[in-house]
C-alpha cells in the first residue's frame, strides 16, 4: 500500500461528495487536498437527517471547484491510482449519475434534492460545462 505524501494523487471524500485531488499539505489530522475532478456529487437536504424533508433546513450542496482546497480528513483519504479525468467533464458525470440515482426512486426526498440539483446546474454548473476550453 502506498503511502500519502505531499503531492500525491488522492481520492477524498468531504461533506458528502468524493474527489481526486493533490494532497499540498499535511495539517495533523487531515490532508489539505486541491480538488482536480469529481467522482460523486455531494448530497442533497440535511446531512444529519438524511431522507427527511418535512421539519429540516434542505441544503444545497456545489461540488467543491477546480482547485479549491479543503481540509479532508486523513482516515477519508486514500491514494488514487488512475487517470486524473478533467474537471468540466468530471462535475458533468457526477451529475448526470446524481440525476440519475434521483430519478430512480420517486419519494419526496429524492423529488426535492433533484430540484436542488437541477437550480445548481441552471445557476452553477451550466456556465462551467458551457466553457470554452482554454488551449
Amino acid at each position: 500500500m502506498q503511502e500519502i505524501t505531499i503531492n500525491s494523487i488522492v481520492k477524498a471524500t468531504y461533506n458528502s461528495g468524493t474527489y481526486i485531488g493533490k494532497v499540498i499539505e499535511d495539517r495533523g489530522n487531515f490532508w489539505l487536498v486541491e480538488v482536480l475532478a469529481v467522482l460523486k456529487h455531494p448530497d442533497q437536504g440535511d446531512l444529519h437527517k438524511p431522507g427527511q424533508v418535512e421539519g429540516v433546513a434542505f441544503h444545497e450542496r456545489k461540488a467543491l471547484a477546480y482547485r479549491e482546497k479543503m481540509n479532508a480528513r486523513k482516515r477519508h483519504v486514500t491514494i488514487y491510482d488512475g487517470p486524473v479525468p478533467e474537471y468540466r467533464a468530471s462535475l458533468k458525470t457526477a451529475v448526470e449519475e446524481f440525476k440519475a440515482q434521483l430519478a430512480a426512486e420517486d419519494t419526496a426526498f429524492n423529488r426535492r434534492s433533484l430540484a436542488r440539483l437541477t437550480d445548481l446546474e441552471k445557476y452553477f454548473y451550466d456556465k462551467i460545462f458551457n466553457q470554452k476550453k482554454k488551449s
